[in-house]
């Protein structure tokens, strides 16, 4: 990984702090809002539109964790040329916090459930597949298997999305 030949950003005035405070507040206000469509398409099934923002996601995710650092580079002078923004932004983060635990509940939720059915669909196919012999489940000899080995083919899942 090549090391970054940009210097991070000095305030040294109010207008550079406001700025900056500016620019975190839109990015954490923007990401927000991708979360909240995601956990609410989510939450209603719809998976294919929860995760098409995935790379917005990603973009913003990044501008925020690179405003955070230049914040924190800058702590001293924001404290001093921006003290209300500072706090704004405190309190905003911990709205975001809030937003992010409930969109990882979301997912979470919806990963617990699909595991769920697709474990419900795997035990309904293997029974369907087992031939019953006066009540009790038989399995017949498969001419592919070998002695030893389980008679039937198993469920595929693939994880990616």
């Amino acid at each position: 990984m090549a090391a970054s030949t940009e210097s991070p950003l000095r305030i040294v005035d109010r207008a550079g702090a406001g700025a900056l405070v500016a620019r975190v507040m839109e990015s954490l206000q923007a990401l927000e809002g991708v979360l909240a469509r995601e956990s609410d398409h989510i939450r209603v099934g719809r998976l294919r539109e929860g995760l098409a923002e995935a790379e917005h996601k990603t973009g913003l995710s990044a501008a925020y964790l690179q405003g955070l650092e230049t914040i924190k580079a800058n702590a001293i002078a924001l404290a001093r040329f921006a003290p209300e923004g500072l706090e704004a932004l405190k309190a905003a983060h911990r709205r975001f916090t809030a937003v992010v635990e409930a969109n990882q509940m979301v997912l979470a939720t919806a990963r617990a459930v699909s595991e769920g059915l697709v474990k419900s669909l795997a035990e309904e196919v293997g029974r369907a597949r087992a031939s019953t012999i006066y009540g009790r489940p038989a399995h017949a000899p498969s001419p592919y298997a070998r002695p030893g080995m389980g008679a039937g083919q198993s469920l595929v899942l693939s994880r990616s999305l």
